[in-house]
């Protein structure tokens, strides 16, 4: 699995790959440069046996603030077009890759860097962290961010967000579903760390049916999810992890994960 790249910074112990975004001059924009590395990056490690879990996070005075500027003017609609491609493409990699992607926000998340966090499985913000999309200030709506916002705080709330461009503080983003846990910065990284190693205690294989299946479902009506997640359940049932893991509950003793 490669390791180097140009514009991210990355780590695996544990089982837990820490992957930071390093454009900190830029606050982390989302060049095109870096959201191709990030979806190259993210799939390798999709196909990695030895990562369970994946932490993003973001070098210097941001999280990401979002795509960069210097790309997005004099340019056909076709360029436009490959780099609102791309960030879709980064998008649906994390959601589509077995491993939980938690976000490690610890400052500001705007426009594409707010999509990136909703986007996210798992996020926790450091009390300093701040969320907005902004767009609608510079003449460019926010409308890819919207999708993956509105799917996690709700039609009214987005709204508000996406026509006033206001920042909300990260008590706000979880008390309205964008962010799972706020902390004081000194102890973001370890309670970063701490959430993935309890997701990195269970197996691997059934993280990645899991993850898989609740985004299958999410948007499906309630017949049709249940039609599907049966199924998924009794394929999971037959694996072995699945075995393994109720036969150590029945017997009192720790399982052992294989990854099958």
């Amino acid at each position: 699995m490669k390791t180097a790249y140009e514009h991210l910074l990355v780590e695996v112990k544990d089982a837990i790959a820490r992957v930071t975004m390093n454009r900190p001059e830029r606050r982390n924009a989302l060049s095109l440069g870096l959201m191709q590395e990030m979806i190259a990056c993210l799939r390798d490690m999709g196909k990695a046996r030895d990562v369970h879990a994946i932490i993003l996070a973001g070098a210097g005075p941001a999280f990401s603030a979002g795509h960069d500027l210097s790309e997005m003017t004099n340019r056909t609609v076709n360029e436009y077009r490959q780099i609102f491609d791309t960030c879709v493409e980064l998008m649906a990699t994390i959601q589509t890759i077995p491993q939980p992607v938690i976000a490690e926000v610890h400052s500001i998340a705007t426009a594409a860097g707010c999509q990136l966090v909703a986007t996210c499985d798992l996020v926790i913000a450091s009390e300093q962290a701040k969320f907005a999309t902004p767009g609608v200030k510079i003449g460019l709506f926010c409308s890819t961010p919207m999708v993956a916002l509105t799917r996690c705080i709700g039609r009214k709330r987005a709204l508000e967000m996406l026509m006033t461009g206001k920042a909300i503080d990260a008590n706000t983003a979880m008390e309205w579903g964008l962010v799972n846990h706020v902390v004081p910065a000194t102890e973001l990284q370890s309670a970063t760390l701490e959430l993935a190693q309890q997701i990195t205690a269970a197996s691997p294989l059934t993280l990645g049916l899991g993850k898989q299946a609740f985004y299958a479902q999410i948007d499906l009506d309630q017949p049709k999810a249940y039609a599907y997640t049966k199924e998924v359940m009794s394929l999971n049932a037959m694996a072995e992890d699945a075995q393994e893991g109720i036969g150590a509950f029945l017997e009192k003793r720790v399982p052992c994960w294989r990854g099958q």
